[in-house]
């Protein structure tokens, strides 16, 4: 009998050291998501009065987001239980970035990128619910977001059982990295009901105010309006760093202090893809 308590003791521990084996490596894959290509801060860290992200209050929301067709703020998902998510648990949190549904049942608006969310693989959504969940609770409460355009009453079926694609598939990696990304969410033109324009996916041409001025997203197909002309490096450059082939500086909202945090490898993937979709000129005709 003590050989076989033993034996639980020694097997429980082993479950408990894999468990938290997998936890370290889901904060780490996070971690990396969170702070790179998905680049959540870029929309929920809160912001000063000139814009300029306040990394020591976290993910804690407030950035504004004026559209003709929506006035939008980013809300605290930070797990304080007044103003942010601290009463969600996973799942919800789960369901509420892959499919834009609260927990009370109501859907999230744009800007937040739900139709391209609904593609993130299910290991990739748990290492970011899991790295979310586990910063530090800031409380700030952020106004509620109004729309003058009719949301949908869900973005489609319930989602699950997404793999992402492997690395070693260069171009379809490169565009599953580029969808979680949501890039084409700013680089598309919205229709007159604010919705994207999709035929015309990476056209650029949305227009966005902030203290930095307006300004409109590039053109990130391979015409000769948008990145045929361009080089890996210069297009590599201008993700990381905001500076485009000619030497000019970028505005916000591009999250460079985001996407400098993108591997080598992910990088190169994902130029990959951008010149494989159809060139789109940035006019429309």
């Amino acid at each position: 009998m003590k050989h076989l308590q033993l034996g639980a003791f020694a097997l429980a521990l082993t479950l408990a050291g894999a468990a938290a084996a997998d936890e370290q490596q889901l904060m780490v894959r996070g971690n990396y998501l969170v702070n790179s290509m998905v680049a959540c801060g870029n929309c929920h860290v809160a912001r000063g009065p000139q814009g300029q992200p306040l990394m020591d209050k976290g993910l804690s929301g407030g950035m504004p987001f004026e559209d003709p067709m929506f006035m939008a703020y980013a809300p605290n998902i930070t797990p304080d239980k007044e103003t942010g998510i601290g009463n969600w648990t996973k799942a919800q949190l789960a369901k509420a970035i892959r499919e834009g549904i609260r927990p009370d049942g109501t859907v999230i608006g744009p800007p937040m990128p739900i139709p391209f969310y609904r593609q993130m693989a299910d290991e990739d959504l748990e290492a970011i619910v899991t790295y979310i969940m586990a910063q530090p609770p800031v409380h700030n409460q952020v106004p509620k977001s109004t729309y003058k355009m009719t949301l949908p009453p869900n973005y489609g079926p319930p989602v699950k059982d997404i793999a992402a694609p492997p690395p070693s598939d260069t171009v379809n990696y490169g565009k599953y990295l580029v969808t979680i990304a949501h890039c084409f969410e700013c680089h598309t033109p919205r229709k007159k009901d604010g919705m994207l324009d999709m035929t015309r996916m990476g056209a650029g041409g949305q227009e966005f105010p902030g203290p930095w001025g307006v300004s409109v997203s590039r053109n990130l197909t391979p015409d000769k309006d948008g990145l045929k002309n361009w080089t890996d490096a210069q297009i590599a450059t201008a993700i990381r760093e905001g500076i485009d082939s000619k030497g000019a500086h970028l505005k916000p909202p591009m999250a460079f202090g985001w996407y400098k945090n993108i591997n080598d490898a992910d990088m190169a993937a994902m130029i990959a893809y951008l010149r494989s979709i159809p060139p789109q000129p940035s006019n429309g005709k």
